[in-house]
């Protein structure tokens, strides 16, 4: 293998377009772009509509910055026929397309596969639905949240004695956008064994059907229900969250006997000893007493002085880290899971880093998340467009560029205010 082949990242020279929105379509393309794909991000005027939701940053919204890194960024009006001629010339360019646009509208616009695959016949294209493609549910609208409900994780979710609870973070749509690049780079290897491309399919009902294997399996298998417990284990104790001096907490758990003798060592505890808990049968029958002992002994202690004992005894404990915690965390930090990037209107951007390490084809975040017609013009060049003809474009309101984004921002303030003045 040539030093050449070595030193570019495992994906250089594949090119994806993606044309979705949100974050399971978004972040599979971004993944895709953290091991070197070339990602063209194709918005429409209105843009992505993370670029709207959450905390904004000098006009630049959090969620968006997050999700978008390691891609560039263009705006085509594809519901005009120069837009569509447009999208056409870079889809032939393209080795992967990624979108969660619902029909009708994905047919209307071009984008269904035998439409891009007019354009570029060994095209892997990746649909992104919240149900599938076809069958009952099949066009529904849906996110996160409501799969968690079809699929029964609000019902696991939470306390055994509280309400429903959805994920703290959007854990399907994370899921989904493994999915997603893994398909496509499946999909890739079939066309290098055969040249031909194909239509995939990836929805958030089966991601998380997928990712509840544990649970819903146990129950195809012996047809008992998993039980919601919280922060309890079904299987074992002690396990869950317990005070400390200070007033914050931290994770033990214990999936073996060898685990629960190492806490009862690192907090002085004979706990192993007694009928109680001396197995973990017994510790299952009595784990409100045992989490009542525990959590006396864990407020003897601050926080950071617990898990520092815990962990020089090899017991299975975590902190309950605050965001803050969790941004500085060395392991984090060593790991490069949150990295500085450059920015030309935010100057030094903090985003998470790629969770793939590779040993001889090294990657790492380089590009900026994209602001809303950042490259059109680049890419316009490429494909052979010249500075009159993508001036005539932008005109015509058949693409943007960043300074025509600005433009209509302006003028749609300049005009909200006016009509609070009326």
């Amino acid at each position: 293998m040539s030093e050449q082949s070595l030193s570019e990242k495992p994906l250089a020279g594949l090119r994806v377009l993606d044309v979705s929105t949100m974050l399971a379509g978004p972040y599979g393309a971004t993944l895709l772009g953290d091991l070197g794909a070339d990602v063209i991000k194709v918005e429409s005027h209105l843009g992505d509509d993370s670029r709207r939701l959450g905390a904004m940053r000098d006009g630049e919204c959090g969620p968006f910055l997050s999700l978008n890194r390691s891609k560039r960024a263009i705006v085509i009006d594809m519901q005009l026929p120069q837009g569509q001629e447009l999208f056409a010339k870079l889809a032939a360019t393209t080795d992967v397309l990624i979108t969660n646009v619902r029909e009708p509208a994905l047919s209307k616009l071009g984008l269904n596969y035998e439409q891009v695959k007019a354009h570029r016949p060994d095209i892997v294209w990746i649909g992104v639905t919240a149900f599938g493609p076809d069958g009952p549910y099949a066009g529904r609208p849906g996110i996160d949240f409501l799969t968690q409900g079809y699929c029964g994780v609000l019902g696991l979710n939470g306390e055994p004695d509280g309400g429903p609870v959805r994920t703290g973070f959007p854990a399907v749509d994370v899921i989904t956008s493994l999915l997603v690049s893994n398909a496509a780079l499946a999909a890739l290897r079939v066309r290098d064994r055969t040249g031909q491309g194909q239509r995939v399919e990836v929805s958030l009902l089966d991601a998380l059907m997928h990712a509840q294997a544990s649970s819903i399996g146990s129950y195809l298998a012996t047809g008992e229900p998993p039980r919601r417990t919280g922060n309890r284990s079904q299987y074992f104790a002690p396990s869950g969250v317990y005070p400390t001096k200070d007033g914050r907490h931290v994770i033990i758990t214990t999936p073996s006997e060898k685990f629960f003798g190492h806490v009862c060592r690192a907090l002085d505890a004979e706990w192993d000893t007694d009928p109680r808990f001396h197995d973990i049968t017994s510790r299952l029958a009595n784990h409100d007493e045992l989490d009542r002992v525990m959590s006396e002994r864990t407020r003897q202690f601050n926080r950071d002085e617990l898990v520092e004992r815990l962990i020089a005894a090899d017991v299975l404990t975590a902190p309950i880290n605050d965001v803050d915690d969790v941004v500085n965390d060395p392991q984090i930090r060593h790991n490069r899971m949150i990295v500085g990037v450059e920015h030309p209107l935010l100057g030094n951007v903090e985003v998470t880093g790629v969770p793939i390490r590779f040993y001889s084809t090294p990657c790492r975040v380089e590009k900026h998340p994209p602001m809303q017609g950042e490259h059109t013009r680049e890419l316009l060049a490429t494909l052979g467009y010249t500075n009159t003809d993508i001036d005539a474009l932008i005109s015509a309101g058949v693409a943007a560029d960043r300074q025509d984004m600005l433009r209509r921002r302006e003028a749609r303030k300049a005009r909200r205010a006016q009509a609070q003045r009326a």
